[in-house]
């Protein structure tokens, strides 16, 4: 059985549709369960297990998003962030399952990566680069990916970016918003990720349990397992925030969830108010997790029509 943590979510919510739909035996919940108290979380496994459902994986999509506030709320960022994760990790090295948590392009903060010999352009960052995160927030990610590794040998880590989807407030439906009240939104334009829909996270976490419980689907020969450790996973292709706004907007207009005309203007992350000062280039490479579970991943494009098709519907 797989418990999923934080199942209301953004990412917990889409995971829950497509476990469901898909026909695993899953078990999801969100604050009722206190991840920051190991009581809490042994208690529930326990109750589980008195009625057979043994925990074979956890997927924890629980955590702390909000990275100005946790400037300000320091203790709690880093209980669900650090301690929290800490805590499943320990659980799930007790009970010997493989523990899947998500994590983010945050951890690598300001590019400072050397540039090769006569190359000026930046390369996607691999799993193993060092990290270098700028605020609390950030820290206290990459200080999780840390916990979690300590603490279990049987860890999945997988960092994504830009994430957005149905079931929570995110980058899209705020563009949406926005340019249906104003004439003129402004957007930065120096920053560089990689957009991900969350239906297409899901699904990769889908594939990658998939992949170890079933490896002889994986086609062709060898059928490996997908090792431990750290994964990256978004959409193909990288934007900036204000190019990906504009295609948010075409995109929209053509299907119609858009009525009114709205001009989107670039701006610097200088004149975007902020406490924290986010990430100029968070572009992660994917070959790892494209090479262990055989997957194709869609481009942000791709993926950014689709779900503005949905929400249509």
């Amino acid at each position: 059985m797989i418990w999923l943590i934080g199942n209301k979510g953004m990412l917990g919510t889409e995971l829950s549709l497509l476990f469901a739909e898909r026909g695993l035996d899953f078990v999801g919940t969100d604050r009722e369960i206190d991840i920051t108290d190991p009581a809490a979380l042994e208690a529930f496994t326990n109750v589980k297990q008195a009625e057979g459902r043994h925990i074979n994986w956890i997927v924890n999509c629980a955590g702390y998003t909000a990275v100005d506030k946790a400037e300000d709320d320091v203790e709690t960022c880093r209980r669900l962030n650090v301690d929290g994760p800490g805590n499943i990790a320990a659980l799930a090295d007790k009970l010997h399952a493989r523990f899947i948590h998500i994590s983010t392009d945050y951890v690598f903060g300001t590019y400072n990566k050397p540039f090769s010999t006569g190359a000026r352009e930046k390369r996607p960052y691999l799993e193993a680069d060092d990290t270098n995160p700028i605020g609390v927030y950030a820290a206290s990610k990459r200080d999780g990916e840390v916990r979690v590794m300590e603490n279990t040998s049987g860890a999945y880590v997988i960092r994504t970016s830009w994430l957005y989807g149905k079931y929570g407030n995110n980058f899209v439906t705020t563009m949406l918003r926005l340019m249906r009240e104003r004439d003129t939104v402004s957007v930065v334009n120096d920053q560089r990720g990689s957009p991900t829909w969350a239906y297409d996270l899901a699904d990769a976490i889908f594939k990658l349990i998939d992949a170890v419980e079933h490896p002889i689907r994986l086609a062709p020969p060898p059928h490996n397992i997908p090792s431990f450790g750290i994964y990256h996973y978004t959409n193909d292709g990288d934007t900036t925030w204000f190019d990906f706004a504009c295609a948010i907007y075409q995109k929209a207009r053509e299907l119609g969830l858009l009525t009114k005309d709205c001009e989107v203007k670039p701006c610097s992350s200088a004149e975007y108010p902020s406490k924290v000062t986010r990430p100029d280039y968070s572009v992660l490479d994917k070959e790892r997790i494209r090479n262990e579970i055989r997957i194709l991943i869609p481009t942000w494009e791709e993926s950014l029509e689709k779900f503005l098709k949905e929400l249509k519907k």
